[in-house]
């Protein structure tokens, strides 16, 4: 039978026999499995009661308050941290800058550590929480779960990159005596409607990780129209960061909704502290599996090499686990002059994705990929299967305390977790 119209090879494995094809070709970047995975039914079916629970959220932010009042479990002894439990000597530079500044704001001189996770909460970087700080509440309206997150402050020297200068200190103080108070009265004219919000913005280039100029501005015109002063309204504006800590809520609470469901190997949380990277499972509880924490490659701010960045840190890969951020990069191809690569970077590793995931998330869609939704529901077997680690654009904090954000980049989550987990599961 005669070939219609030109050939083309795809190719995998060794560039040595791609070489010898004298045809356009394409490269494939596949590996071969870590494991072979046998028929689950059982498992099956609890992903799909699981994922379904995801794809179901309707975050909305509901309300705003201190800390020791809303956040379950909260202790004016008590601070909360990012990332898997760990001590105090085992925290990383920034952690430490960040806990340290926390003390003084509290006017104190120890408290006890434990993560924003085990409390129904998410931080960015250090995500350091105490019981002063104002925290948003946010509602998935579908399933009634709530999560938790403190405010933004900003990009450069901040607490959750670890700086702590009376700048820092200063400024959270303002957050909490008037920006606060301020957000609350706009609030008491009903919720904020944040899938909404998160559908539109991947349409107009954020991912919603490292990126959310779209979001940010579409959260503005709605506190503006609701009557938030022109003090707040300028801090807004000036910080086009200010709805992560609003999206890594509604992703937490969104996940937690598919925590528990029995012999689901749907991963419900990414998290770093500095030190360890630690994966949670819905089937497995509350149980943390853990490895040492990757140092991000990326593009570094004025003298600042590799050499001086910390190990990954913060919750914001709850994004991730929700089918955003890396996930996404595909809608916002102008991720990569901030975190580095081109735009064929941003769209491959959205496409990789769908490898390791359950479903495609209709509510948030991609324009480039001619509206598919984004890759949703990391399914510990599929990593384990194909070897792709998930991943997660990221800030990248110096290594010492106090000096603050350095850069951002990308980086994988290790797949000593997925392991570990893939074999408690089949224990």
């Amino acid at each position: 039978m005669p070939i219609i119209g030109s050939l083309k090879a795809v190719t995998a494995g060794a560039d040595l026999i791609g070489e010898t094809v004298d045809v356009p070709r394409v490269s494939v970047a596949w590996r071969p499995p870590l494991d072979r995975l046998q028929p689950e039914p059982a498992t099956d079916a609890a992903n799909q009661i699981a994922v379904a629970r995801v794809l179901a959220a309707r975050p909305a932010w509901v309300g705003i308050g201190r800390a020791l009042d809303l956040i379950p479990g909260m202790r004016a002894d008590l601070l909360l941290h990012s990332g898997p439990p760990l001590r105090w000597e085992d925290a990383s530079g920034p952690l430490r800058g960040a806990l340290d500044g926390a003390l003084r704001l509290e006017g104190r001189e120890s408290a006890d550590l434990e993560p924003c996770h085990h409390h129904q909460a998410v931080g960015p970087m250090a995500g350091v929480i105490s019981a002063s700080m104002p925290v948003v509440a946010v509602e998935d309206t579908a399933s009634g779960r709530r999560a938790y997150s403190n405010l933004n402050e900003g990009l450069g020297k901040v607490l959750r990159y670890g700086a702590n200068d009376e700048v820092v200190l200063d400024r959270l103080r303002w957050m909490a005596a008037e920006l606060a108070p301020d957000l609350a009265r706009v609030l008491a004219a009903g919720p904020i409607d944040l899938a909404a919000i998160n559908s539109k913005a991947l349409q107009m280039g954020d991912e919603l990780h490292n990126r959310h100029r779209a979001a940010t501005s579409l959260l503005f015109r709605e506190l503006a129209v609701r009557g938030l002063s022109g003090e707040s309204l300028k801090f807004v504006d000036s910080n086009d960061y200010f709805y992560l800590n609003l999206v890594m809520a509604a992703a937490k609470a969104a996940c937690d909704a598919a925590a528990d469901v029995a012999r689901s190997s749907l991963v419900v949380a990414m998290a770093r502290n500095g030190t360890e990277f630690g994966v949670r499972v819905s089937g497995l509880g509350d149980h943390w599996f853990t490895a040492p924490a990757p140092v991000p490659a990326g593009l570094f701010l004025g003298s600042y090499t590799q050499a001086d960045a910390n190990p990954d840190i913060g919750d914001s890969a709850i994004t991730e686990t929700f089918g955003l951020g890396g996930f996404a990069m595909a809608a916002a191809p102008a991720i990569v002059q901030y975190v580095g690569g081109d735009v064929e970077t941003a769209r491959n590793a959205t496409l990789e994705m769908y490898e390791i995931t359950l479903a495609e998330n209709p509510n948030h869609q991609v324009p480039a990929l001619n509206f598919r939704g984004t890759p949703t529901g990391i399914d510990v077997r599929r990593v384990v299967e194909t070897g792709i680690q998930p991943v997660i654009n990221t800030g990248i904090a110096h290594r010492r305390a106090g000096v603050g954000q350095i850069g951002a980049g990308l980086t994988r989550a290790p797949i000593e977790p997925f392991l570990d987990a893939f074999r408690a599961f089949n224990a």
